[in-house]
Order: structure tokens, then sequence, then C-alpha cells
């Protein structure tokens, strides 16, 4: 399933598209050339991770357990400091949005922090689970007014609980305005399913469907024979018998007692490694 939708999105990207090739586009490569690149928008993809339907390719090798430790800066640890992230997590990829005074400014972790986010979310699904307004949202006005390095991507969450044969199950949705699908796409769907599992975790309830609504999805114009070669990769895949889960494998129960070591993804085998030059 996961790899089907991989590949037909990166056809409707390549092949039936929009476009971006004008002056104006922010983002450029190190060697300072314009990174542009072809975009679909409103593309909306749902799995069952209480069905073991996990968001992850084999196409290509995904850091998930980065993007695991990642997601732990910004929400465990509500931080904006790199030197933690380097230091406590050994990720650098953040390195490109340094304020110069080694953050990334109000954002992201600091506007966790600053509305008590994760701690609000976690108290009121416990309080009240069928409410309507379990809601996590990074793009706040006020916060994006002052310093920062990147605007939000990956900038909201909505969950709900429903019950099914007397079990509660934790529905989770991550809604992103802009995605760089080859690099990044699947690194964002697995660390919001670990959070969705730490969350649920937390609360006492089962994991349910993980939903990923992104607004603009693109590839950049450097990464088109990447793509290509990742169509030709989904063509000649052999039919497999499993299908990667990733597991919480810990007794712990609490939020901000979970660690990138506690997880544990069985069953993935991914084809070898693409390069992918990055647009900053």
């Amino acid at each position: 399933m996961v790899e089907k939708i991989f590949a037909d999105n990166i056809k409707e990207i390549l092949y039936n598209s929009c476009d971006d090739f004008n002056e104006e586009v922010r983002p450029s490569y190190a060697d300072g050339t314009k990174a542009h690149s072809k975009y679909i928008t409103q593309v909306f993809e749902k799995y069952s991770i209480e069905n073991n339907e996990f968001p992850i390719t084999s196409l290509r090798p995904i850091a998930w357990k980065s993007g695991i430790k990642e997601i732990l800066w910004i929400y465990k640890d509500a931080s904006n400091d790199l030197e933690l992230l380097k230091n406590k997590y050994n990720v650098t990829w953040w390195d490109d949005w340094d304020m110069g005074d080694r953050s990334i400014g109000q954002a992201y972790g600091a506007v966790v922090r600053e509305y008590k986010l994760i701690e609000n979310l976690l108290k009121n699904l416990k309080d009240n689970p069928f409410g309507r307004r379990h809601i996590i949202n990074l793009w706040q006005y006020v916060d994006l007014g002052k310093p920062h390095g990147l605007d939000p991507c990956a900038f909201e969450t909505i969950w709900s609980v429903r019950k099914k044969n007397a079990k509660l199950y934790l529905d989770m949705t991550l809604i992103q305005r802009s995605s760089d699908y080859l690099v990044a796409g699947h690194i964002n769907k697995m660390q919001y399913v670990a959070l969705m599992l730490m969350v649920a975790r937390h609360c006492g309830y089962e994991v349910g469907n993980f939903s990923h609504l992104v607004q603009n999805l693109h590839i950049y114009d450097r990464h088109f024979d990447k793509a290509k070669i990742l169509i030709e990769r989904y063509e000649n895949l052999p039919k497999k018998e499993t299908k990667p889960i990733l597991l919480l494998n810990t007794s712990k129960n609490n939020f901000y007692d979970f660690e990138a070591e506690d997880f544990e993804l069985i069953n993935y085998t991914p084809m070898e490694k693409l390069e992918f030059e990055l647009a900053i």
C-alpha cells in the first residue's frame, strides 16, 4: 500500500503537476543555485496503525530513528537549542537554520514550551477523551513575527478518541503546509506515528488511524532523476510477505520518560541509499 502511494505520488508530481520555475522561489542549494520544484496540492493519506499499516517505504532507507529523535527534541524537550539536539541526539540537520545563537529561534520546540502544548494535550485527552478540541498548532502568528529559522512545515496535529469493542483508540491527523517528498516525506510520517504511539501509551489508549494532509507536496529539480529511479524500483519490487512495524518496545507509560531507544522497527529491509542535494 505505502509503496504504491509513494510511486503514484511521484508520477503525479513528475508528469501531471504545477511547477514554480520563476525567480521568486525561496530555497537554494549549497552552491547558491535556486531550488525549483514541481508540486501537487492537497495530498491526503490514511493508514490504520492498529492493523500494522506503517507509512515507511523500502524503496530507499528512511532515517526513522533520527526523525524520532527530532520529535523528542521538539515535543518532549520542548527545545529550540541546536546544541542539545546535537549532543543529546547526534542530529545536526537543523544547523542550516541556526539563528547565530545555536538555536532556531522562536519556532517548533520553543512554541511547544511557551504554550504548554504537550501538557495540555495529554491532560485534555485523559480528562475529556471524546472532546473535539485536541489540537496542537505550531503556527502562532505572534511567534512568526519573532526571529526564527524556519516557518513550521509540519505545523498541526488533531487528535480524536473513539471507542471500539470496549477499547479506546487514538487517531491523529498531521497537517503539513509543505513537504520535500523524497527527502523528508516518510521521515515526517514515521516520526509523527512515533509521537502518536507515545501519546497513546501515556493516555492508556490503543493506537488507531494516522492521517497525513500535505498542502504542497513537491520534488526539487535536482531530485528528478532520483525520482525516476524510485519509480523503477517500485515497478520491479518483489512481493513481500511481511510489513514493517514500529514498536514502542518498553513498559514505560509516561510521555516524558520515552527515549529513541524504546522504539524498534521490525521487518524493514530497504534498498540501497540514494543521495539527495538539500534545498535550504
